[in-house]
Formats: structure tokens, sequence, C-alpha cells
């Protein structure tokens, strides 16, 4: 359980990590990504459209895991968030991929890359406050 300050400086007890605003931030941008990727070529399926379903999803798990793992250990907590803060970046890249092929528009890559821009922040203050 960790206690976190929301937007009017009032500190609320964080007691899973559903609670999160990273974490259902993180899983709405990922299930986009799974839904749209779905409708990549088939060639596609195994390949780029597999990897940014896993890459999204890692950083959706691996908040979850660090959190379950911050009573025993804050520095484990804070090792799975520089992981996701890595997939976050990693996703950036897969979406350049994805707009550059065509397989999604400008628009659509654009508001990823805004999403995962925002993770990250959200993510590295987190990594700070712990």
């Amino acid at each position: 359980m960790i206690g976190l300050s929301d937007d009017q400086n009032v500190k609320k007890l964080i007691r899973h990590f559903h609670d999160l605003e990273v974490y259902k931030k993180s899983f709405a941008v990922s299930l986009d990504i799974h839904r749209t990727s779905l409708g990549f070529p088939k060639i596609e399926q195994y390949a780029l459209g597999d990897q940014i379903r896993r890459a999204s999803k890692s950083i959706c798990a691996n908040i979850a895991e660090g959190f379950a793992k911050q009573q025993s250990s804050k520095p484990d907590f804070k090792r799975f968030l520089l992981i996701a803060i890595g997939s976050a970046h990693e996703m950036l890249v897969w979406i350049e991929y994805c707009r550059e092929l065509g397989y999604v528009p400008e628009d659509q890559a654009q508001q990823w890359a805004n999403e995962y821009q925002t993770v990250t922040r959200m993510l590295q203050s987190l990594h700070s406050k712990i």
C-alpha cells in the first residue's frame, strides 16, 4: 500500500495496482492498440502486430508485478517501473513502424505516441516518489 497525493494535495491510499492512474491509462491505450493491431495484414499478425501487443501489455504487467512486490521490496517496485518505462519507450518505436508502414493513420499514431509519453512521465513521477 502506498500513499500518493492527488491533484488537491490530499493523501489517497492506493491499495491495488488498479487504483494507479498510470495503470488505468496504460491499460486503456494497450486495449486500443490490441484491437487495432488485429486488423493489421495477416503477414504482420505474428510479427509487428504481436510485438506491439506484447510490449503494450508488458507496461501494465510490470506495474502490477512491481506493485505486488512493493510491500517487501521498494527497490523491486522501482525496478519494475523502470522496465515499464523502457517498454513505453519501445512502444514509440513500434508506433513509428505502424505509421510508416501505413497500418495506422498519422493521427492515430500521434495519439498513441502522446499517450505513451504521458505514461512515461507518470511512471517516472511514481518512480521518484518511491
